[in-house]
């Protein structure tokens, strides 16, 4: 119901277009638009950055979690393990650490950020944009003459929701063939990650009444997301279409963002540590109980249980954020992996974006696997038939690497700063830059 993240018009975080969404070659299906973890429109890098460490250069704890949370959205959309779903919420831990950039960045006249926060997000997804519609043009797809558009004028102006992602962008269910090079819901895959950038974007334009009123009501304005929840995601009251996805999109993360802006204004750590773990364990607990008595389709997957998920994620976030240390940099053995997070935060919003079709375009590659000739032994096919989700694992890094590397740049356009084709925090001479 809500999402993980799986691709699609419905689709919800992790999801595809709905929980309902076709899986793509074999993988997991991607949950959707509304229906859903990668998450700031997954917020990217240094001037992006959530809350500053003590010492004034960024907070490598939020830097991991950040990555952690891309890395499950990634495996998840490969693997479709539900249990991911319990063991690490990825999109609430994306929109609570947007959350809190975002009450940073609101010392300044709310106007300018929000203004700011488009011109960072949109040029990304202009570029992704480009390229899928090109690609759902040139294999034939007309938006005039599409049925689930009304064949109109009208219903053909959702386009724009490719430039804006106000609603629900429009693509055919099904485009070209099963013989084809791309499965042919690839497009509703491929639309998948673009339902978390309409969530952020209404979370962007409601951050400062949200930050007013949890500074002058915060409990009520801490809970009322999973009070929306309880009613808009157990069918209490139903909301038709997009509208119903947006709006229980909202509910559902809202709780997680609003979490992200009381870390930063420090009322976290204002409620004692026993006791805030106490409540968020009880939470935890309820969502559990919750999702016991409401699988989906998929058991155990939380993307399918919006009120299971809203609590669930909210505890998470709660613990994560109780517990949070200040880290300028990355103690013990961690430090190993400093250069991974400082790329996956400089290019989040690239490796959310251009992730799933990447994730099919592995299909395609690793069929020419079959015509090498040392690989036309019964054996040899038998073994890459079972490991073709295995070897999709392994090839989507470099595939991801290589999107960085076309793509990634644009990141640094929008924010205004010289474009870096690799920033993962060494400068040119190799030395690590202080506070990347």
């Amino acid at each position: 119901m809500t999402h993980g993240y799986t691709t699609g018009a419905n689709t919800s975080p992790e999801r595809g277009p709905d929980p309902e969404s076709t899986p793509v070659y074999g993988t997991p299906q991607i949950p959707q638009q509304r229906r859903q973890e990668p998450e700031s429109a997954p917020e990217s890098d240094s001037a992006s950055a959530p809350a500053r460490a003590k010492g004034g250069g960024r907070d490598r704890y939020l830097d991991l979690l950040r990555s952690i949370a891309l890395v499950r959205v990634v495996v998840y959309h490969l693997f479709g393990w539900a249990w991911l779903s319990v063991l690490f919420p990825s999109m609430g831990v994306m929109f609570a650490l947007a959350g809190s950039l975002m009450a940073r960045s609101l010392n300044r006249p709310a106007l300018s950020v929000i203004k700011g926060r488009l011109r960072r997000l949109l040029p990304p997804l202009w570029a992704f944009s480009a390229v899928v519609l090109v690609m759902m043009f040139g294999m034939g797809w007309n938006p005039l003459k599409d049925p689930d558009l009304g064949g109109t004028w009208w219903g053909a102006a959702k386009i724009l929701d490719y430039i804006v992602p106000v609603g629900a962008p429009p693509y055919p269910e099904h485009l070209g063939s099963e013989s084809g090079l791309l499965e042919s819901t690839w497009a509703d895959q491929a639309a998948g990650p673009l339902w978390y950038l309409r969530a952020y974007l209404w979370f962007v334009i409601a951050s400062p009444l949200l930050l007013w009123a949890l500074r002058r009501i915060p409990w009520a304005t801490l809970l009322a997301p999973l009070a929306l929840t309880a009613v808009v995601g157990t069918g209490l009251i139903t909301i038709p279409g997009e509208t119903g996805n947006a709006v229980s999109d909202f509910a559902v993360y809202g709780g997680c963002w609003v979490l992200g802006l009381a870390h930063h204004e420090g009322l976290l750590k204002r409620v004692p540590r026993y006791l805030a773990v106490s409540g968020a364990t009880l939470i935890m607990g309820f969502g559990l109980w919750w999702a016991s008595g409401h699988l989906g389709p998929d058991g155990w997957d939380l993307n399918d249980i919006p009120l299971a998920q809203a609590t669930w994620s909210f505890g998470v976030v709660v613990v994560l954020l109780q517990y949070a240390p200040s880290w300028q940099e990355l103690p013990g053995r961690l430090a190993r992996w400093d250069k991974l997070v400082t790329l996956s935060n400089n290019r989040a919003v690239t490796i959310y974006l251009w992730h799933n079709l990447l994730i099919m375009a592995t299909v395609p590659i690793l069929d020419q696997l079959y015509n090498l000739p040392f690989m036309e032994s019964d054996a040899a096919t038998s073994f890459l038939d079972r490991a073709d989700t295995l070897l999709m694992f392994v090839l989507i890094w470099p595939l991801l690497a290589v999107a960085i590397l076309a793509f990634g740049w644009i990141e640094d356009i929008a924010a205004k700063r010289r474009p870096r084709l690799w920033p993962n925090g060494v400068s040119g001479g190799g030395s690590r830059r202080k506070g990347a």
